[in-house]
């Protein structure tokens, strides 16, 4: 009897890989490589950059797989196992990023430079990570719980793949989006041709502030994630900016005297000022909450899977034995490299922490160890935990912040016993807890790539080495993106405050004695939880003996606020130093309390409490654009499946929005006299204010550029793909 067609949710009975075990053909090839190191490297850079705006990031698998199949076709055939081996190479890149973007950026809001390579080889290790701990799990997860666990961007991946075997073509629709999204993002932000963040202030309702930043990647984000999760991001917002705010601004408005965090009356507030002061650790208690919550919800998931993990790696030392029996769909890297693997992460880990320290974070060898010990162990737990809330709930629901907020929390409180409580444990901290972060953020996407393979009939041992062949690329552009930003979108903005160097107040400390800027030499502090000088850096003459300049980084910035590790940040200055704003934490911890009480995933809530609403407002755009499209449609996969017309054209808005973005913050650096390798004239390529005038500069004019935007979104998300 003629076996049923192949598909991607038959029950396991019935199930059959696409590419037959017994039939060999093209997989692991030098150009399936070397497409899938681009596709890691671009999206790589494209997820620090959107990350770091919007504080999510989406799924790159199916973008990659869909650019694939039309690339490698143009070079003659192409096989589906070489474009399955693009995307699991490439889709390293993504997952990478999500982890790094969520911790490591804390290091500069706790005081401590964000070095080049120090990123790289954090961010190597905790990849590495979850690609040798998903080896003797993939058994029980993937192929074991074929029909309990749905991996469903893996599967829809897979889905992607057959089609494009069976002769259809998908990338039309991401290059359109991607040329759309460049064109766009270009003439705003690089040329300069209407403003990127329209705002209005009304004076009915002091405090309050009404701000979109109308960029393509918010839009093509909030198209994806769908209008339930950003209408929870944008009613967080709403909550803070609208309700809140304006609350503060009437019940403080007529003191005369500043009112702790605030370093400023109420009443001399700016909608901005409100948001730094009270909302920032309102909005870190809320999502610190709703992360340890979603983490208890998914405790018999942790337990489930722990006990499942230990079980299935005893039973594949026994199966990896017999490795040359073996069909080609289950032959996995042996448990020895699993083993040996994990040794020489603590052993590099341990070297790092020892030899090559954070600047002024130096710790000792029995310290330096036990961290190392430490990431193997939450590393081992929280892989786990990350594939399967994957499989249960797809990556964009993982909660990989929770996760680490755990981790820090554990680690932080045996440091607090040990009383190791200095500065330089505060980076030894979030270095542990940017490592699992980062080892959980790529499990799960290494789950989803294994479920493709499994479903399509590849080979899991080629599948594993183009992960960590895909991991030790991406990494360098994750850095250097990092970087980029960090140093691009730096500011110097006027900042009179009177201290006394010599007898600094609590929370303010000297980072530099010796700090250069403008040719002048200065002092540079930073202050975090301190009651005098807001959080950040500072530049202290010593020639008027006050604070001339605030530093304000690219990362942490109005235009990469980095939500998430500032969190972290404000986790571990809490425990290790004591020193938060705890009443308006707790306001924030009831509040996620409140939200669940009444039934609704209070994560998203949390998020978008915590961002500015300039970025939930436009992600909601995105997603009421969705609902339209998918609104009256006889199939509500026409618009709105993973690989619909819909979410193809939002992912090149990202896409495109993402590298023109990244290429106008490198104009803008090389046109920058205090940067030393500038060679590019001041404001280059700025001409919309010379050809547009006022017109450059009207609110109402980008809100209407926004708006057809979002028009061609929902024309392209409608029309059929060819």
């Amino acid at each position: 009897m003629a076996s049923k067609p192949w598909s991607s949710i038959a029950p396991p009975g019935e199930f059959h890989p696409y590419i037959p075990p017994e039939k060999t053909i093209a997989e692991f090839t030098p150009r399936a490589i070397i497409l899938g190191i681009f596709a890691g490297l671009f999206f790589g850079a494209i997820t620090v950059y959107v990350g770091l705006r919007a504080g999510l990031t989406v799924s790159a698998s199916i973008p990659i797989a869909v650019l694939s199949i039309s690339i490698l076709r143009a070079f003659g055939k192409s096989t589906i196992l070489e474009n399955n081996i693009v995307q699991t190479t490439g889709s390293a890149g993504e997952s990478i990023a999500g982890g790094v973007i969520f911790t490591l950026p804390a290091l500069i809001f706790l005081g401590f430079p964000l070095q080049y390579w120090t990123v790289f080889f954090l961010a190597l290790l905790g990849g590495w990570l979850g690609v040798l701990f998903m080896i003797p799990l993939r058994r029980q997860l993937i192929v074991k719980e074929h029909g309990n666990l749905l991996y469903p961007e893996g599967t829809a991946c897979a889905d992607v793949l057959v089609a494009g075997d069976k002769g259809g073509s998908f990338a039309g629709r991401v290059f359109l989006g991607f040329g759309l999204g460049g064109l766009y993002a270009f003439l705003m932000e690089t040329m300069g041709f209407w403003p990127d963040t329209p705002e209005y202030r009304p004076d009915w309702l002091p405090g309050a502030s009404f701000r979109a930043n109308i960029t393509p990647e918010y839009m093509g984000v909030g198209y994806i994630i769908g209008p339930r999760v950003a209408g929870l991001l944008f009613a967080g917002g709403v909550f803070s900016w609208l309700v809140l705010m304006p609350a503060i601004k009437f019940f403080g408005g007529m003191m005369t005297h500043p009112l702790f965090p605030g370093l400023i009356p109420i009443g001399q507030m700016t909608p901005d000022d409100l948001y730094r002061a009270y909302i920032r650790p309102m909005g870190a208690g809320a999502v610190a909450a709703s992360g340890v919550i979603t983490l208890f919800k998914t405790m018999p998931t942790i337990v489930t899977a722990l006990r499942a993990g230990l079980k299935d790696v005893r039973k594949s030392r026994a199966v990896n034995s017999a490795i040359d029996a073996i069909s080609r769909v289950e032959r996995d890297f042996s448990m020895k490299i699993v083993v040996l693997g994990s040794l020489a992460v603590i052993v590099m880990m341990w070297a790092l922490l020892t030899w090559r320290p954070i600047p002024g974070a130096k710790t000792g060898l029995l310290s330096n160890l036990i961290a190392a010990v430490f990431v193997v162990i939450f590393g081992f737990l929280f892989v786990t935990v990350s594939s399967r809330i994957c499989g249960l709930i797809g990556n964009s629901s993982n909660p990989i912040s929770g996760m680490a907020i755990a981790t820090l929390m554990a680690t932080c409180a045996m440091f607090l016993v040990a009383g190791w409580t200095g500065g330089a444990f505060s980076a030894l901290a979030i270095t542990i807890g940017g490592v699992v972060c980062i080892a959980s953020s790529n499990a799960g996407g290494t789950s989803q790539d294994l479920k493709t393979g499994y479903l399509v009939g590849a080979t899991p041992s080629r599948q594993q080495l183009a992960l960590m062949i895909g991991v030790m690329t991406s990494v360098f552009a994750v850095g250097a993106t990092l970087n980029l930003m960090n140093v691009g979108l730096e500011e110097f903005k006027p900042a009179q405050i009177a201290v006394n160097v010599n007898q600094l107040p609590s929370g303010v400390g000297i980072q530099n004695q010796s700090f250069t800027h403008a040719g002048k030499t200065y002092v540079l502090l930073n202050a975090l939880g301190s009651h005098v000088v807001p959080d950040g850096n500072y530049l202290y003459d010593p020639a008027t003996h006050e604070i001339d300049l605030q530093w304000v980084h690219g990362i942490g910035s109005e235009k990469a606020s980095a939500p998430q590790a500032r969190l972290m940040a404000t986790v571990i200055n809490g425990i290790l130093q004591r020193q938060l704003p705890w009443r308006l934490v707790l306001v924030g911890v009831f509040l996620v309390v409140t939200v669940e009480l009444l039934g609704v995933r209070s994560l998203p809530f949390a998020v978008g409490a915590y961002l500015p609403i300039d970025t939930t407002m436009a992600m909601f755009a995105g997603g009421v654009i969705r609902w339209a499209a998918e609104h009256g449609m006889k199939k509500k996969d026409e618009a709105g499946s993973e690989i619909g017309p819909g979410p193809l054209f939002a992912s090149g808005l990202i896409a495109g929005g993402g590298i023109f973005g990244l290429l106008g913050i490198v104009i803008y650096l090389f046109g920058d006299p205090n940067f030393k390798y500038h060679f590019l004239p001041e404001h280059f390529l700025h001409v919309g204010p010379q050809i547009l005038g006022a017109l450059a500069s009207s609110r109402l004019f980008g809100v209407i550029m926004f708006a057809l935007l979002g028009a061609s979104q929902f024309y392209f998300a409608r029309r059929k793909m060819d």
